[in-house]
């Protein structure tokens, strides 16, 4: 188990990792999933073997109120069917923590329940926030979990220019489920959750 990094480097570094795939240009990206809610797009990632996803789509709500339903807090296990568990380990400000977190099986249980530790962290970007996480190797694993690991990701959200009520939200995502799985199965999953996390949050912010 590796020591808690420090936090100040590690958050500039995934938030400049984060900038740089929010300039990746639209000919990169391939749809893979389109929905009312959400057009969810990938590409082969440069850190593993699998897929960074993008995921896009207007939320009608201020920047504040949706990424404090997104980032780690009390609102996320409310509303997120995919997220079981969610404890903070570590707080080191306010806009900085280690959160640990389960999920549950998906695609009839062929890929089984999930266990992730994350450093996330949140802030500014242009008009709106950036909220990003990293995977940590920190912690026991518990049992009957796999430990999942997160490559840099993060969510975009600013205030549409012509409808400041409404915001353009833009997640990237490259998850690496590990276990014995199938990819095709895991990229199936992939599409479907992403453009699942749409239509729940819009749900969520509603009531």
């Amino acid at each position: 188990m590796d020591p808690l990094p420090n936090p100040a480097p590690l958050a500039s570094k995934l938030r400049n990792t984060l900038v740089r795939y929010h300039s990746i240009g639209d000919g990169e990206w391939r749809v893979a999933k389109k929905t009312k809610d959400a057009t969810v797009s990938r590409k082969p990632s440069e850190e593993f073997s699998g897929y960074l996803y993008k995921a896009q789509g207007v939320v009608e709500d201020v920047t504040n109120r949706i990424v404090d339903h997104i980032r780690p807090g009390p609102y996320r296990l409310d509303w997120d069917s995919l997220m079981t568990s969610m404890d903070i380990m570590e707080t080191f400000e306010e806009n900085c923590c280690v959160m640990r977190y389960t999920t549950a099986g998906q695609l009839w249980n062929i890929i089984a329940p999930r266990e992730f530790v994350d450093f996330s962290y949140t802030t500014s970007y242009e008009d709106g926030l950036l909220t990003c996480g990293i995977s940590l190797d920190y912690g026991e694993v518990r049992p009957n979990f796999v430990r999942g690991f997160n490559h840099p990701c993060g969510w975009f959200c600013v205030p549409l220019k012509d409808s400041p009520g409404h915001s353009l939200l833009t997640g990237y995502i490259q998850t690496e489920l590990r276990g014995m799985l199938p990819q095709s199965a895991v990229d199936t999953a992939m599409s479907s959750t992403l453009a699942n996390f749409y239509s729940d949050l819009k749900k969520a912010l509603k009531t």
